[in-house]
């Protein structure tokens, strides 16, 4: 495998497509939901993406066998607005500049292939120490009327600041290139490795936008864990002696 390349089913029709891109990142928040969308809406398979720019590894499967760590692309077609969802997700991001300009030009050529008229990357905030248990919802988009569309729904617009890494970043740059509208949503999150209150913020943002249904149970039960364990690690924290515990200025380490 010298580049890149994409291998996808042909003679599959899709109406209006729009691409939500939940890979690997800060806090998971992408990746968890873009998987749960993919679970909930009963996404079927696309595309897979290949690329030498990932991590030279396979995965073992429970089959005993192995694959190539991949991006992989689900669609559903939406009943109530009469329009596609297309559903990026995926293994790891390239290791290198020059892998991630490559792919995620490589991804936006090919949604646009598809006849692609939106994009939505998602991805963590993290502007804070500890976990967040009201977590806010940033966005960022490259056209104006979006902007003041999320603003509508709740997203904070233009409170965001510094640099959006990998993915959800430069898939913005290359959509406004190729002349698709998209936006970043971004949960905002502290330092945990998987942190699915943000990620189930996100969710209800993005599932008013997409005018779909989708079951959130599953993530409060993530939510559920992870808020156990932390109070687990609070307990078993050194304090200063006379000082009381405190969620809000105790950090946890990824």
């Amino acid at each position: 495998m010298e580049k890149t390349t994409i291998y996808y089913k042909k003679n599959i029709k899709l109406k209006d497509p729009i691409l939500i891109v939940g890979l690997p990142g800060i806090g998971a928040v992408g990746s968890l939901v873009g998987e749960h969308l993919k679970t909930s809406l009963n996404a079927k398979k696309l595309a897979t993406l290949h690329s030498p720019h990932f991590l030279h590894q396979v995965l073992m499967l429970k089959s005993g066998g192995v694959r190539l760590v991949n991006n992989r692309f689900y669609y559903v077609n939406n009943k109530k607005t009469k329009k596609s969802i297309v559903i990026l997700t995926g293994d790891v991001q390239a290791g290198s500049p020059e892998g991630q300009y490559e792919i995620n030009e490589k991804i936006v050529k090919f949604f646009k292939s598809l006849g692609g008229k939106k994009i939505y990357t998602i991805g963590g905030y993290n502007i804070t120490s500890h976990y967040t248990q009201n977590p806010r919802v940033f966005g960022v988009a490259t056209e104006k009327k979006e902007r003041k569309e999320l603003a509508k729904g709740g997203v904070l617009i233009g409170q965001a600041a510094g640099a959006i890494w990998g993915s959800a970043g430069l898939i913005l740059a290359f959509a406004k290139k190729h002349k698709i509208p998209a936006a970043c949503l971004m949960g905002e999150t502290g330092m945990l490795e998987i942190d699915a209150n943000s990620a189930k913020a996100v969710m209800e943002k993005l599932i008013k936008i997409l005018n779909v249904e989708v079951d959130l149970s599953s993530m409060d039960k993530i939510k559920a864990e992870t808020e156990k364990m932390l109070k687990e690690l609070e307990k078993a924290a050194p304090q200063p002696q006379g000082e009381p515990h405190s969620p809000s200025t105790l950090s946890y380490i990824r």
